[in-house]
């Protein structure tokens, strides 16, 4: 039994209650949605008004897509947070605490989510986050960040996810 040694034990990704199975990082939200069935395909509700987890109006909704196996990483934002919703495709979606004054500071979440497994993802200012889709189809994915993108001056700071910075400031790498 000498190559049991090598072995890891598996980590379930949510719990008995279908709650996700991870300490999330101090802001983040994840809402899970439910595709309902009827008689002519499928209904999910991506976002409502009356959920309390997400009191920001939606001041600005769009469509990103990535290809497969491609990485979109790492960018964060210092005054909007992302909504994000995958609508098609697998994506595993990345966010970093990088604040020093978090009480979750170094902390990981990983989300792995699809139009199967739908959720509203609620990432606050400041997290590094990215994604790669890990599905063999293009991501669509709906971004209704807090503030509207300005032209002039984006709210977006990008660190490549190649760079040797990138490799040394975030422990996560696909």
């Amino acid at each position: 039994m000498d190559w049991k040694k090598n072995l890891q034990r598996k980590v379930s990704a949510v719990d008995c209650n279908m709650s996700l199975n991870q300490k999330l990082i101090n802001g983040v939200i994840f809402r899970a949605c439910r595709p309902v069935c009827h008689e002519d395909g499928f209904l999910t509700e991506v976002i409502r008004s009356s959920w309390p987890e997400f009191d920001a109006d939606v001041v600005q909704t769009h469509i990103t897509t990535t290809l497969p196996s491609r990485i979109r990483a790492w960018g964060l934002h210092e005054y909007s947070a992302d909504r994000l919703f995958v609508v098609k495709g697998i994506v595993s979606i990345i966010v970093f605490d990088c604040r020093p004054s978090s009480t979750t500071y170094g902390l990981v979440n990983e989300f792995k989510v699809s139009e199967k497994s739908p959720g509203l993802l609620f990432i606050p200012p400041n997290l590094f986050h990215g994604w790669k889709v890990i599905g063999n189809d293009e991501a669509y994915i709906i971004n209704m960040p807090t503030i509207a993108y300005k032209y002039e001056n984006p709210d977006s700071l990008d660190l490549p996810y190649e760079s040797e910075k990138a490799k040394e400031l975030i422990p996560w790498r696909w």
